[in-house]
């Protein structure tokens, strides 16, 4: 059956060609025909080209014998449309950029195309990324494949929802607050964010420069691996990539031994704010850890108290500068008025939703004369004070373990009225951004039918070992490859 085709892994669909029981083209036509029966419902995509995605497949297949032993040869993975696509709309989610297609692939497109990739597609956001749930997209939210009354998380849901419901085996999302990983835990999927500067931000259109990193988001942590292989290398087009100062070779470090390694359980995740079914989900997660060998003991670090309202002014106060270029000259459509000042405030106003609208104003407000050290220039030092914080726990513990979300998906309008309700569905993730840390979110079993996250914390350049522990924790509980509610409904 075709459909099976679409469920199988990045690392499965390899097999497949080496022993050549699948074609590029099989694969892309199954993938294609999954995302049409149930995107429908879903709306994890904005924008597909059905025939565009079959022609690269067959020119895969011409190419097999020079392209085989790439890490993601044949394999379809979805961009977040706020990743530059060449000749492909990237919107952003956004009406402001409605009809804009870029001229120019990012740097994560040339190296999966490079590594044999099949990108497929570009998938929904909250619009410029701002968002926990992607009900700002300006297209319409996407759903949780779950519980379709229910948020995917967000920004970056359509990615989520896409490798969830079994469109495609991977897909890359971007991660300012936690925009990967929390999508990923309301979806039962996995999903990094990974240190800052290891994967070039060349082409992600902006929002919080500092903050921002594109990541991968898989249903196995052997796909992960594959595709940092391919993504992570130094791209001199981005002021802040990093080269990995270990070489990459991610899918190595998968199987070694974590024996002995020691983890902290920070007391700051799992109080007030927590519900108590995703403290209990989490805590029984880390008994299977500690049967595996890892030493885990309790730890606090109180500067994660203060992560929230830092970032929630550093965030905003970027995107203000970074969207000031959306003005109608140079992008989007333009309002018909004779005056500039008319003509920017026209375009902007009707461009953009309300919550972009009110970040940038807020991001405004603290930049303004005044205000500066008041706000901008404290969230400055509290974000140093994590790193610091963050740096000293890591020459003890080789990971930190945290909820990835407070709670499970929650359904859609339940926090849009209350935008602080909102902004606390990243209290768990906002503190790795903020010290330019990797971090990892893996499923750890399902609360009332609805999937729990378990989020990993690794010093910089630390994710062998979070992938190590996380492969040998899946492994060991059972919870690889949750199946949605949409798909034991028939559909797969």
């Amino acid at each position: 059956m075709p459909e099976a085709i679409s469920a199988l892994s990045a690392t499965e669909l390899r097999v497949a060609y080496r022993s050549g029981t699948l074609s590029v083209r099989e694969v892309a036509a199954a993938c294609l025909k999954q995302t049409e029966r149930l995107d429908p419902r879903i709306k994890a995509f904005l924008h597909i080209d059905p025939a565009a995605v079959l022609s690269r497949a067959v020119k895969l297949d011409e190419r097999r014998a020079e392209l085989i032993d790439s890490p993601l040869y044949g394999i379809p993975v979805a961009l977040k449309d706020n990743i530059s696509t060449a000749g492909t709309p990237t919107t952003c989610g956004s009406h402001i950029l409605e009809g804009y297609i870029p001229i120019y692939d990012a740097g994560v497109v040339e190296g999966l195309e490079r590594n044999g990739a099949l990108p497929f597609g570009k998938t929904n956001l909250d619009e410029f990324a701002m968002g926990s749930s992607t009900e700002n997209s300006a297209y319409g939210p996407t759903r949780n494949p779950w519980d379709t009354t229910r948020v995917p998380g967000g920004s970056s849901g359509g990615s989520a929802a896409a490798v969830s419901a079994r469109m495609v085996p991977i897909a890359l999302g971007s991660d300012t607050g936690g925009s990967i990983r929390q999508p990923a835990a309301l979806t039962g999927v996995i999903g990094l964010k990974c240190t800052y500067g290891l994967i070039s931000r060349y082409g992600l259109v902006a929002y919080a420069s500092s903050l921002d990193q594109i990541g991968p988001i898989a249903r196995s942590v052997e796909d992960i691996a594959l595709t940092l292989e391919a993504i992570a290398f130094n791209d001199p087009r981005d002021s802040t990539s990093l080269s990995d100062p270990r070489g990459g070779r991610y899918l190595n470090a998968l199987d070694r031994p974590v024996t002995g390694l020691r983890a902290g359980l920070p007391a700051e995740f799992f109080g007030e704010g927590i519900d108590p079914k995703m403290r209990t989900s989490v805590l029984e997660a880390v008994k299977t850890l500690e049967k595996l060998g890892i030493k885990v003991e309790e730890c606090s670090l109180p500067s994660l108290r203060h992560s929230l309202p830092a970032y929630y002014i550093l965030a905003p106060a970027e995107a203000s500068s970074n969207l000031a270029r959306f003005d109608g000259i140079r992008y989007g459509p333009s309002a018909d008025v004779p005056d500039i000042i008319e003509q920017y405030s026209a375009t902007r106003g009707s461009g953009f939703g309300a919550e972009t609208q009110r970040r940038i104003l807020l991001g405004t407000f603290v930049l303004s004369s005044g205000y500066y050290d008041a706000y901008y220039l404290k969230a400055m030092k509290v974000r140093r004070l994590i790193r610091n914080e963050l740096q000293k726990a890591f020459e003890k513990y080789d990971f930190l373990i945290s909820p990835t979300t407070p709670d499970t998906a929650f359904r859609f309008g339940e926090k849009t009225a209350d935008p602080l309700q909102m902004y606390l569905s990243d209290i768990c993730t906002i503190g790795a951004n903020l010290a330019g840390i990797p971090a990892l979110s893996i499923p750890c079993g399902l609360i009332e039918g609805l999937p729990a996250g378990m989020q990993l914390w690794g010093p910089h350049f630390g994710e062998r070992t979070l992938l190590g522990v996380a492969k040998s924790y899946l492994d060991a509980s059972g919870c690889n490859g949750l199946r949605p509610q949409i798909l034991k409904d028939g559909q797969l």
